[in-house]
């Protein structure tokens, strides 16, 4: 009998696909959820200390499903200037990676942006062990002090528990640019409003955006639960002074019925506490079926049509600040199908086509904020 081919290693083979250590014992260790450090995406945080994405106890009990995914941390940022050398993380998360799809440095992993708003730059993704919950992880290591502005962007779909920042023991922190404005973009959606299945956090599309408009991002899509309940609306519209909300739900809104009645209920509840605050309603993206499943397809014509002559209706009644974009047309017209990791979820080139489609709406309507 033939000898049978040995398991592949490849963390063995390439030495750039190893677990980069710290090694560095001489680091102090800080809380991002002290001065000078700024955190962003998480809008009860102040009230709460918690990374997490709704209320502990809203108003309004939440879907399970919804308060349970509201642990998972996608959108927020920790924002600081720096001149250590040496940058490090240490992550508690609530659990290991799990997800076929997706990769743990997407699902688990923090990644680095360095330099001012608007012009940032990716340099590393954290290295860890995917299949446990803690890890201590280094970003960079210069040799010498060099500052900079950094951005670390949350895990897209896990919790985190804690997160410490390993800097020189000399090292200074100061805070990092104020915002354009204080009153944050407001999406609320679906697992890919979320992030599934971006490779890292950063290339999720809000966290794309986030780079090219300097405001924060509160990104509130709960992977196969963004069902537009009214419990959720009002929830949504006790963020303070948005300068955009954004509804990006229909890929889990049901039936035509469904959103034909949760989508005016929606809009509703953010309009008695927003009256004037620009509202935009996204439609469904492009998926691989919708060439092939004719019932697939007239389900998501349907249902866009709804949310197209919601918008109209509404415009006409007075409500001028109102929007309709069709999602069919994010991904790009000739190969959206090659965007995406499983017919339905964007990949990276999936979630950048759609923040180039989306920068110059969003812009338009938050011209007196930039």
């Amino acid at each position: 009998m033939p000898d049978q081919p040995k398991p592949i290693n490849a963390i063995k083979l390439d030495s750039n696909m190893s677990i980069k250590k710290n090694g560095d014992d001489s680091l102090k260790w800080l809380s991002p959820l002290e001065a000078p450090f700024q955190i962003a995406g998480f809008a009860w945080l102040d009230h709460e200390k918690k990374y997490r994405r709704l209320p502990s106890s809203p108003k309004d009990p939440l879907p399970p499903a919804v308060d349970a995914l509201a642990n998972c941390t996608a959108g927020g940022q920790i924002r600081f200037i720096t001149n250590s050398s040496n940058l490090s993380i240490r992550v508690k998360l609530t659990g290991p990676a799990d997800m076929y799809h997706m990769p743990a440095t997407g699902q688990c992993g923090f990644d680095c942006y360095l330099g001012e708003p608007g012009n940032q730059h990716f340099l590393s993704t954290t290295s860890f062990d995917h299949l446990k919950s803690e890890y201590e992880a280094l970003l960079y290591n210069w040799k010498t002090k060099r500052e900079f502005c950094v951005t670390l962007n949350f895990p897209l779909y896990q919790g985190v528990e804690e997160v410490l920042i390993g800097v020189d023991e000399d090292a200074h922190i100061i805070s990092a640019p104020q915002y354009a404005s204080k009153n944050p973009i407001v999406i609320y959606g679906t697992s890919i409003t979320q992030g599934g299945c971006a490779t890292r956090p950063g290339m999720a599309y809000t966290n794309i955006l986030s780079r090219s408009i300097p405001l924060e991002f509160i990104n509130l899509g709960f992977s196969g639960s963004g069902r537009g309940e009214a419990e959720v609306a009002r929830t949504v519209a006790d963020i303070p002074n948005p300068a955009l909300l954004v509804l990006d739900y229909e890929a889990n809104s049901g039936t035509v019925e469904e959103i034909a009645s949760t989508l005016p209920s929606f809009i509703r509840i953010l309009r008695e506490r927003h009256p004037i605050v620009p509202i935009i309603v996204i439609s469904k993206i492009h998926y691989s079926g919708d060439r092939f499943y004719q019932d697939m397809l007239r389900l998501h014509e349907d249902r866009k049509e709804i949310q197209k002559t919601t918008v109209e209706r509404l415009r006409s009644e007075g409500d001028r600040n109102i929007h309709f974009v069709d999602g069919f047309t994010l991904l790009g017209e000739e190969d959206a199908e090659e965007c995406t990791v499983d017919g339905v979820h964007p990949t990276d080139l999936g979630f950048k086509r759609m923040a180039q489609s989306l920068e110059p709406i969003f812009r338009e309507l938050l011209k007196e904020w930039l």
